[in-house]
């Protein structure tokens, strides 16, 4: 396995903690593990307003950058459903926006095991159609609206993608999908390669999705595995970030692939030397690499835009 440096050191530190994993944890006790990571990045670059507005559907919080924002950035965060809070994400959050010139806005949608599928979806869908009415009043103009999220987020933000298309709106100029969640079958050879077993292990995402859809007859609904949705054409331009050493590595490709095959501009960057979660563990070096791409492709979609 050739994992970098930084990511080993991680993992080394972890393993020394005595933390038990994932799989053998409550969701409280999983999710108190997210305000530690979160205190580690520090609280990111200086913007001009982060705010979380009253009237949302969804509990949000807006981040604006200083200056003319470009385009709207709707965020959705992973942790498989079950974990992850706004204050956790504020610092990539902050940094998308400023590295973007993008308002971006952070979905905190609502988790399982207490509220499951299909609610996380349904918050997410609220929210992009709050935000495609409410665009002027938080960009200042009529810009561009991008979905984006990493993991059980790239899964909601895939997922939105389409019933946009289906609605009829509201008009997307891009998705940026970080390793998403894209199938419930968790036998790929990525899933059972001894390699990938790392911060997110098989095990891990058999107990996301037992608390997400516990029932099984649901996980291969479109909803809630994207990948087997029979219609992918005709969605907006996909950014899809990827690591080698990740159990959700062969899906991505795969949804990836099918996009490509329905039409869709496609842009996938796989990082050979990383793991699961480089993108939101901030101090990784790896991260900065992805931060680059998701950066670069998001100028390529507001480029594009009408």
């Amino acid at each position: 396995m050739a994992l970098d440096e930084a990511s080993t050191a991680l993992l080394t530190q972890l393993g020394e903690s005595g933390l038990p994993p994932i799989s053998d944890m409550t969701p409280e006790q999983a999710r108190g593990l997210g305000p530690a990571l979160a205190e580690m990045y520090g609280p990111g670059p200086d913007v001009e307003l982060v705010v979380e507005p009253a009237d949302a559907p969804v509990p949000v919080r807006v981040i604006v950058p200083e200056g003319t924002p470009r385009g709207v950035v709707v965020y959705y965060h992973g942790g498989g459903w079950v974990i992850g809070a706004l204050d956790e994400f504020e610092t990539l959050g902050r940094t998308l926006a400023v590295r973007t010139g993008c308002v971006v806005v952070l979905v905190d949608y609502r988790l399982a095991p207490a509220h499951r599928y299909p609610a996380a979806v349904e918050d997410a869908w609220a929210a992009l159609r709050w935000v495609d009415e409410q665009v002027e009043t938080l960009a200042g103009a009529r810009v561009p609206v991008i979905v984006a999220g990493d993991s059980a987020g790239g899964n909601l933000a895939a997922v939105v993608a389409r019933r946009a298309r289906d609605a009829g709106g509201p008009a997307l100029a891009g998705q940026v999908l970080v390793y998403p969640v894209t199938d419930a079958n968790v036998d790929r050879p990525s899933y059972t390669d001894p390699a990938n077993q790392l911060i997110v292990s098989r095990g891990a995402m058999i107990w996301f999705w037992g608390h997400y859809v516990p029932d099984p007859a649901l996980r291969g609904e479109p909803d809630a595995s994207p990948l087997r949705a029979a219609d992918l054409s005709g969605l907006p331009p996909a950014a899809v970030l990827l690591a080698e050493h990740d159990p959700l590595r062969d899906e991505g490709r795969a949804y990836a692939e099918r996009l490509s095959e329905a039409g869709t501009a496609v842009s996938t960057l796989l990082l050979p030397d990383q793991m699961h979660g480089f993108f939101t563990l901030l101090t990784l070096p790896g991260a900065a690499v992805g931060m680059d791409f998701v950066v670069d492709e998001i100028a390529k979609h507001l480029a594009s835009s009408p």
